[in-house]
């Protein structure tokens, strides 16, 4: 195997990104922009129908950034086994990128009860109306929530890959650490 691992590093990376960034666009653009509809069912009409034109672009999202982060473990399965620091970063990520997986299919799911209940209307996209049904009350208010979890968690993912670059880096030796104090 080569040394290098741009394409699954790419993969990983971009993958992340546009999840990343579709949530947290989503959470601040489309339901942002949604909310201000003058009609109470036309907020939730509009969110739910740019969502869900959004879905495939998402799940391709983590099915690449998954591709890639099984590639970059695979092709630093060496580093994984003699470096503790890598290994518990890894093991952090999978778990994360579990939780934020988990976060965004709820999400989703959520999001179908609230476009099945759009005519119901609501105050705002993720706010029920005082006269909302049980079920749309209960999906918009665990949608108030998600809709930050994913971009939070993938957010933090984003973090620990840069600490994981980091980790790559040489660390210098005891001889060249003391030199360079010396020359400060």
């Amino acid at each position: 195997m080569s040394e290098r691992n741009t394409l699954v590093r790419s993969m990983h990376d971009l993958g992340l990104a546009a999840w990343f960034g579709g949530s947290l666009m989503g959470a601040v653009g489309l339901n942002g922009g949604a909310a201000t509809a003058q009609s109470p069912a036309e907020r939730l009409a509009i969110s739910s129908r740019g969502w869900a034109k959004w879905a495939p672009v998402q799940l391709a999202a983590v099915v690449v950034h998954g591709i890639g982060g099984l590639g970059l473990i695979a092709g630093n399965k060496t580093r994984l086994v003699g470096q503790q620091e890598s290994r518990t970063n890894t093991t952090i990520k999978l778990m994360l990128t579990a939780l934020a997986g988990a976060s965004a299919l709820t999400s989703g799911l959520l999001g179908g009860v609230i476009s099945r209940n759009a005519q119901e209307g609501g105050e705002g996209v993720t706010e029920p109306d005082a006269g909302s049904s049980s079920t749309l009350t209960g999906a918009q208010r665990a949608q108030k929530v998600l809709q930050w979890t994913t971009p939070v968690l993938t957010a933090v993912l984003i973090v620990l890959g840069a600490q994981q670059g980091e980790q790559q880096r040489p660390v210098a030796g005891l001889f060249e650490t003391t030199l360079r104090m010396f020359r400060r």
